[in-house]
């Protein structure tokens, strides 16, 4: 008994649609990524305000755990008052609860205004980034904060 010879397939019955190479998946933060984004982005901030404000007293604050003052140190007001910012480089936006941080970081610190400086996505540019504030803050940075 003999295998019958299978002809290769003719031009018109090979499947013609385009074969997609599936890309490799964007590795996904952890926690030590996470960290290094947002030190990195503390720093970034932090040597802009410092050239910007011609102030080389401003700098990344020491992290002090429960009674956290801030992620930027050395930044006054006009009027001297202390300034804490709070830093954020993560995707998921949670406006309330970082004022709330800033608010409880500026009681700790004793300081005028608290505010939250955070990533805008697409750009690295230090001076593009956002700071969100409550209004009763805006109005207090406006009048210049509290004196020294």
């Amino acid at each position: 008994m003999s295998t019958p010879i299978i002809s290769d397939p003719t031009p018109e019955s090979v499947q013609t649609a385009p074969f997609k190479i599936p890309t490799p998946a964007k590795p996904r933060r952890n926690r030590t990524s996470a960290k290094k984004a947002g030190s990195g982005f503390e720093r970034a901030q932090a040597d802009w305000l410092a050239e910007r404000l011609a102030d080389d007293r401003i700098d990344r604050r020491v992290k002090t755990g429960s009674k956290d003052r801030g992620d930027i140190a050395g930044v006054r007001t006009i009027r001297g008052g202390r300034v804490v910012i709070e830093c954020k480089n993560v995707a998921k936006v949670d406006l309330p609860g970082w004022l709330r941080e800033a608010e409880t970081e500026r009681e700790n610190d004793d300081a005028a205004i608290g505010v939250v400086m955070h990533k805008k996505r697409g750009t690295s540019d230090p001076a593009a980034q956002y700071v969100t504030m409550d209004a009763e803050t805006f109005v207090r940075l406006l009048e210049g904060g509290f004196d020294a």
